[in-house]
């Protein structure tokens, strides 16, 4: 098994080589197109490849964490120019202000572990720097906690490839298992921040129930 959903990793990392690692890093951090790209297994992958040496893990390292924090922040800054225009638009079906007023007082309260942990988090990644500029958190306090996501992602994501492919023999043939595995735990914060919440429970819940009846009736 060397492809997740229809990419094969390893040969998009050999392709694409650093620089490529770092626009493909760069656009998933802080750029509407790059929320469907594979951060979290693509820069395990390359640690994984710089320990069979293909790639240099310093170098490497260096670029993913530069294009995590240049990305986030570029998606912020483009947060922070299109929020006015945003509040000034009317509410229409898929637009309501008050939904971005409850995300400046989210990011007022929350907004630095948000965007530590939103690293690791696919898609949202994309986002949060985007939605926390449009909600104006202080752009000094995103740039701390975007420098600390940016560290444990950046770096930590490709030298735990590194670690593994350079202490389990034969660490390759688990490669696309333990890919899926981080996927898997990745997805774990959201869904527990979303369960946590009575009402999201109970949306939850709903949901089940009425797809369960839509099987029963059928």
């Amino acid at each position: 098994m060397d492809q997740l959903l229809g990419i094969d990793l390893v040969s998009l990392v050999k392709t694409a080589g650093y620089l490529g690692l770092f626009f493909i890093v760069f656009a998933e951090s802080g750029l509407f197109i790059g929320f469907f790209l594979p951060g979290d297994s693509l820069l395990f992958t390359a640690g994984f490849l710089a320990s069979q040496g293909y790639l240099s893990i310093m170098p490497l390292m260096l670029l993913t964490f530069v294009g995590a924090v240049l990305g986030d922040n570029f998606g912020y800054a483009f947060g922070r120019k299109v929020g006015p225009a945003i509040f000034s638009r009317e509410d229409s079906l898929l637009f309501h202000k008050d939904h971005l007023i409850r995300a400046q007082n989210y990011y007022e309260k929350h907004g630095g572990i948000t965007i530590v942990l939103a690293r690791f988090m696919p898609i949202i990644r994309t986002f949060a720097p985007i939605i926390a500029g449009v909600g104006n958190m202080k752009y000094k306090d995103f740039f701390f906690y975007n420098l600390i996501g940016g560290v444990l992602w950046g770096l930590g994501m490709p030298f735990l490839g590194y670690f593994l492919g350079s202490t389990i023999p034969s660490v390759d043939r688990y490669l696309m298992p333990i890919v899926l595995f981080i996927i898997v735990a990745s997805m774990v914060p959201p869904v527990w921040h979303f369960l946590k919440d009575a009402n999201h429970r109970e949306q939850a819940k709903r949901g089940l129930l009425n797809f369960f009846r839509k099987i029963a009736i059928r």
